[in-house]
């Protein structure tokens, strides 16, 4: 069997019910055994580097210990105005300055759900753009972009096949991703 992966998500959306949160939700649901999430808040200040001066919030260094405990990242986000939620782009902003760097070499998911008939296409390609600079390592393939959200849930839960199938099959291949990264680090 092979060694358990832990993840950490972030969900750009902060209503507890917001598409984005349930889609986070059915992603965990799917994911393979062996593989368990923990979902961190972002309730962090806005970026100000004369904060970071003073020292990192207590959130902000919680969240870099999980990051850099982790296996792996699943960003989730809306789509605001062609690009990702100012949210998660504060966190994102946050943790970037933090050494040692959490996004460098980790395997990472990317998903959303909106409203839009392009279902957060555009601000995944922006967070993928932001990624490059961090060092992350996006998962490429299959690109979960959950269109015209509101037909997509019900009471809850996601109800469109398709859109479960394609998060499975992300949880998978970014499983695939932390155990290819693993075996990296041991031919070292």
């Amino acid at each position: 069997m092979s060694e358990p992966i832990k993840l950490v998500a972030f969900c750009g959306s902060l209503r507890k019910a917001s598409f984005n949160r349930l889609a986070l939700n059915a992603f965990v649901e799917r994911l393979p055994a062996g593989v368990t999430s923990q979902t961190i808040e972002i309730d962090w200040p806005l970026y100000n580097a004369d904060v970071q001066a003073q020292g990192f919030p207590a959130p902000v260094q919680a969240a870099q210990q999980a990051m850099l405990a982790a296996d792996g990242i699943v960003l989730v986000s809306p789509e605001y105005n062609y690009g990702p939620s100012g949210v998660l782009k504060n966190a994102i902003d946050w943790l970037s300055r933090m050494t040692p760097q959490p996004f460098a070499a980790k395997p990472i998911a990317i998903f959303g759900a909106a409203g839009s008939v392009l279902g957060s296409a555009r601000a995944q390609y922006q967070l993928r753009q932001i990624l490059v600079f961090l060092d992350g390592r996006p998962v490429n393939k299959p690109e979960v972009m959950i269109a015209q959200a509101q037909n997509r849930f019900a009471d809850g839960k996601l109800t469109d096949e398709v859109a479960g199938k394609l998060l499975a099959d992300l949880g998978a291949s970014l499983a695939l991703a932390v155990r290819h990264a693993r075996a990296a680090a041991n031919v070292k």
